[in-house]
């Protein structure tokens, strides 16, 4: 066909820009509203909304509640973004609380399941992950 586009090359066309629309969606997802949204529904309630450990669960739970806002204090100024994503997913076996905290790559990835195929429900959960690290940083003293 000359001058236009056979049904072959609309088809990839349109596949390429749906996979560039999954990869931007991820992006997004990193906002810091988003991570402070998410920090305030499954964090604060332990860790408190300044993050210094102070939620109203503390009274409750046995084992001390980190303060969020020393993380890169303990790493000798270095915010350990790595680290700290694998504690907030959890489900990589490093449990930095001795495993108290829930396991919320697990719970994202459920929660995102629901809307979505597996795949999409995995790099959903990783960007709320993510989004969740991010917002951490901005709580360091």
């Amino acid at each position: 066909m000359q001058g236009g586009f056979s049904v072959t090359d609309l088809l990839s066309l349109f596949s390429a820009s749906i996979f560039a629309a999954a990869l931007v969606a991820p992006a997004n997802a990193q906002d810091l509203p988003i991570g402070e949204t998410l920090y305030q529904q499954y964090c604060a309630t332990c860790h408190g909304m300044s993050g210094e450990g102070d939620g109203p669960l503390g009274e409750v739970i046995s084992v001390p509640i980190p303060d969020l806002t020393q993380i890169s204090a303990r790493n000798d100024g270095a915010f350990p973004m790595l680290k700290v994503i694998h504690v907030i997913d959890g489900r990589t076996g490093l449990r930095g609380h001795g495993g108290p905290m829930p396991v919320y790559g697990a719970i994202f990835t459920r929660d995102a399941v629901a809307a979505r195929d597996p795949i999409g429900a995995a790099i959903e959960a990783r960007g709320r992950v993510m989004s969740l690290a991010e917002y951490l940083i901005t709580l360091q003293k």
